[in-house]
Parts: structure tokens; C-alpha cells; sequence
């Protein structure tokens, strides 16, 4: 398993990795289809963002997608969470902002939420949803070394 920066030819990969990931949040509204989400992350994401991938066996099963101070997007595919893909990408995204960076995620996603508290984010703020899409109430965390 290596974290590597992502290539053109990886953002059908990274798109699936979103789509199958951002599907588990069951709590979420579906406000985009699949096709919509994976158009999104392939011709959006992926070429506006600084995005690392976790390659394993020749196969990106999840990536972290950077803007500037901001973690927009970590998502690993379902099929390997709990095998230290998240972990890595983390260690990444520290190692690329030594100066610290934030993100946003969902108040109800418990398990991200766990995870970045245990990798040494902190929480800075939790709001009503009604700065994002979805409507869904978020909780913004910082790291800061």
C-alpha cells in the first residue's frame, strides 16, 4: 500500500472510490445521482485539487483531496476501511500542510468524526447544515501541529 499523488488516468478510479464511500452515508439526502456525483469528482475534483491516492495492488481504494488549507474530501472504499488506507492518507495530508489545515464533516458521521479526533484533530465548531448542500448539520475540526 502507497500514498501517491494522483494521476489524470486515476480519476475514474477516485470517482468510484466517492461514490461508493459517499453512498454509505445513509443519513445523507440524495441531492445528485451517482452519475452526477462521479461526473463531479472527475471533472471537478480531481483536476482542481491537490489529491493523493492509496494504491494498493494497483488499485486506488481511497484518496484525500486538498485545496489550499482544506481538507475537502477523504474517503476510502468501503471494501478498505479498517485496514490503515485512511490512516495513511492522513499522514499524508499532515506531512503536506506542516502548518496545520481544517475540514468539514458531518455532525452524524461518528465514525469520521472518531477517526479525526483520534489522529489529533480538534473540534472547532459544529453548525445547523445550513452552509452545505445537504442541509445536514457539520462539525469543522482543525489540526494543527
Amino acid at each position: 500500500m502507497l500514498a501517491r499523488p494522483a494521476r489524470d488516468a486515476d480519476a475514474v478510479a477516485v470517482a468510484e472510490v466517492f461514490v461508493a464511500s459517499f453512498g454509505g452515508l445513509d443519513f445523507l439526502p440524495r441531492i445528485h445521482t451517482d452519475k452526477e456525483n462521479r461526473c463531479w469528482a472527475r471533472d471537478v475534483m480531481v483536476p482542481g485539487h491537490e489529491v493523493w491516492v492509496a494504491d494498493i495492488d494497483g488499485e486506488v481504494l481511497g484518496f484525500a483531496a486538498l485545496h489550499e488549507d482544506l481538507l475537502g474530501h477523504l474517503y476510502v472504499h468501503p471494501r478498505a476501511q479498517s485496514r490503515g488506507v485512511g490512516t495513511m492518507l492522513l499522514d499524508v495530508v499532515k506531512r503536506e500542510r506542516p502548518n496545520g489545515f481544517h475540514l468539514w464533516t458531518f455532525q452524524r458521521n461518528e465514525g469520521a468524526r472518531r477517526f479525526y479526533e483520534r489522529h489529533g484533530c480538534t473540534l472547532v465548531e459544529l453548525t445547523d447544515g445550513s452552509g452545505n448542500e445537504e442541509r445536514e448539520p457539520d462539525a469543522l475540526y482543525a489540526w494543527a501541529p
